[in-house]
């Protein structure tokens, strides 16, 4: 591997683990802390909190989601291998993320929007649950994609070590 691929892989490299790590800790915090709260406050202080709290989240965590899934499959073209499948699979995680968000949370969002501003519907309390599943599964994607790029970045290099030690003038 010449230095400037090297160099090439260590950059996107580290942009993947940077944004992926930003983005499985944010929605860790969010599951730890936030989706706790929420339900030990009364339902429209809760309503209220999150139509703001998604004015801001819609524009960092889409960011940090693009990040993530682009960096990562630009790391897998770099890739090779072994190495090259296990960042596709990390692209796919962060993407999966964005999918369940997108499709799962986004739409329940807008609930609660609604919810903000003409009080509770009947279905308030199993949207609300399947709110709380859409963030655990979508945290937990993001979390796997961080820890595979995690191993990634601790790889064993001993084939390249092999190699400089076979091509060193001492090894003759």
């Amino acid at each position: 591997m010449n230095a400037s691929r090297a160099a090439r892989i260590r950059l996107v490299h580290g942009i993947a683990l940077l944004a992926t790590g930003l983005l499985a800790g944010a929605f860790g915090y969010g599951a730890a802390n936030l989706a706790p709260t929420f339900d030990a406050v009364p339902q429209n202080m809760r309503f209220d909190f999150h139509t703001e709290l998604m004015k801001v989240n819609g524009i960092t965590m889409q960011a940090a989601m693009a990040v993530s899934a682009l960096s990562s499959l630009a790391l897998a073209v770099l890739m090779r291998g072994r190495h090259r499948v296990v960042a596709a699979v990390a692209c796919a995680f962060t993407f999966a993320s964005f999918l369940v968000t997108r499709f799962g949370n986004v739409p329940i969002n807008g609930r609660i929007k609604q919810w903000a501003v003409h009080g509770a519907s009947a279905d308030t309390a199993e949207l609300l649950r399947r709110w709380e599943l859409f963030n655990i599964t979508r945290t937990l994607t993001a979390v796997v994609a961080f820890t595979l790029l995690i191993g990634l970045a601790l790889r064993p290099r001993v084939a390249e070590v092999d190699r400089a030690a076979a091509l060193s003038p001492s090894a003759r």
